[in-house]
């Protein structure tokens, strides 16, 4: 998905027309970043291989900067990557049998646990759906990788780990930052999960409904968490990465429509909704982020909000609340308020307490404490945050440090709020929040 919503092709120039080497490369990585996932996924389906298909997609870009400038950008620019790329597969196991033979077998499993494979129509946009498992709603062949990387067989953290690496488009550091370890180690978890699922022979289909259930918290999580990069992007030059954030939306949607009786993918997609409807607040002119109580509500988008309030009553109604759920019911109120002093801080802490009882960890700790500060005072939110200090989670989570140099500038102690901010600017990842950091730290 390009940025800002634009279409993967618009502003380039037509084919036939000669283009320079850096007009070349930015038209690839706009093509790269709205097709990725369905080049990859199409390659996967076809060849039985992730690796081949990642090594296959890297040639056919470098393919793509030498030929576009000379022979101009094609006007399927997609299409043009996936038939490089196919061909460069063929090539390669034409001069290795072996390997060939290996991928033979590997495609035979898939074939025999997903007896109607989709017809392969050439292109990315348009290639391969197959039923849905509920509703007969087309499946997106991401989804299909999806619960593919997201297999029982792997372990926890390598799931999420390849799958945002191999189908969100995220480097290897940003997923490392989004889980907060070292590079290094998230490297190794995406090798190890590509190993398993080669040697497993995991099928690339999306589950029977007797296995969805089962399987689905992980996908959850996945398209959560790519969101979690597009809100607030974890290096770079801009805050918010809106080509990821409505991509997982767009994901969200179809696992709602496959599941509509799971009430958490209501939760997931109310959760985005909400959230996403902020975003044009978020930002001022120059690019730095716009604090919660400083945001113009009038830019919030009303439609997203009302779409997401009445999925949150579907995702509450039922049954116990799922930890989307709560999470979304707690972003409604936030949308739901004139301004930060009329919002039901009460209730915010209260569905705090329930999150943190279903999902404990040190993010939501945070957020509880901020919540808290908000309905006792500073004095109050600080302690608990304070109490946080030891869990190593935190080092490396630049909303904590902000947090707190916020909170005790608020209780006028400038000098500790100074080096709040000061280790808060080590740990930014991207350059708006640096340059505010810095202002705060002017102040």
């Amino acid at each position: 998905m390009a940025d800002e919503g634009a279409s993967a092709g618009e502003g380039l120039p037509p084919a036939g027309e000669g283009v320079s080497a850096g007009e070349a490369r930015v038209a690839v990585e706009a093509v790269f970043r709205e097709e990725r996932g369905l080049l990859l996924a199409s390659l996967v389906r076809r060849f039985g291989d992730l690796d081949l298909a990642e090594e296959v997609t890297s040639e056919a870009i470098e393919a793509a900067l030498r030929h576009w400038p000379a022979e101009g950008v094609p006007a399927r620019p997609g299409a043009w990557l996936l038939t490089t790329a196919r061909r460069k597969a063929v090539d390669r196991l034409r001069r290795d049998q072996a390997y060939a033979a290996r991928l033979a077998v590997l495609r035979a499993d898939a074939e025999r646990a997903e007896p109607a494979p989709a017809a392969d129509t050439g292109s990315v946009s348009g290639a391969g759906s197959t039923s849905g498992a509920e509703t007969g709603e087309p499946a997106d062949e991401r989804l299909q990788l999806f619960f593919t990387c997201t297999h029982p067989a792997l372990a926890a953290e390598d799931r999420t780990a390849i799958t945002l690496r191999c189908l969100a488009g995220l480097t290897t550091p940003e997923v490392a930052r989004a889980f907060l370890v070292p590079t290094a180690t998230m490297a190794q978890r995406i090798v190890r999960a590509k190993k398993k699922i080669r040697e497993a022979r995991i099928p690339f289909r999306v589950p029977g409904p007797d296995e969805l259930p089962e399987r689905l918290p992980g996908v959850l999580q996945v398209v959560y968490s790519v969101f979690t990069e597009g809100y607030a992007a974890s290096s770079g030059p801009r805050l918010q990465r809106l080509d990821l954030a409505e991509e997982a939306i767009r994901l969200a949607r179809i696992l709602r429509r496959l599941l509509p009786a799971e009430r958490e993918t209501a939760g997931l997609l109310a959760l985005l909704l909400l959230v996403h409807a902020r975003r044009d607040a978020r930002t001022g002119p120059d690019g730095e982020p716009v604090l919660l109580e400083e945001q113009d509500r009038g830019r919030w988008d009303r439609a997203m909000i009302e779409e997401g309030r009445g999925l949150v009553v579907r995702a509450l109604t039922g049954g116990p609340a799922g930890p989307y759920g709560v999470q979304a019911a707690i972003a409604a109120l936030h949308d739901e308020a004139a301004d930060v002093e009329s919002t039901d801080w009460a209730q915010i802490v209260a569905l705090y307490d329930v999150l943190f009882t279903l999902a404990p960890s040190p993010v939501v700790a945070v957020n509880r404490a901020v919540a808290v500060a908000m309905r006792d005072g500073p004095g109050a939110g600080l302690a608990l945050l304070d109490a946080l200090a030891g869990e190593p989670r935190l080092r490396a989570y630049p909303p904590y440090a902000v947090s707190r140099g916020d909170l005790l500038t608020r209780l006028g102690r400038a000098g500790e709020a100074a080096e709040a901010y000061r280790q808060a600017l080590e740990q930014a990842g991207t350059e708006p929040e640096r340059a505010a950091l810095r202002r705060k730290l002017g102040e």
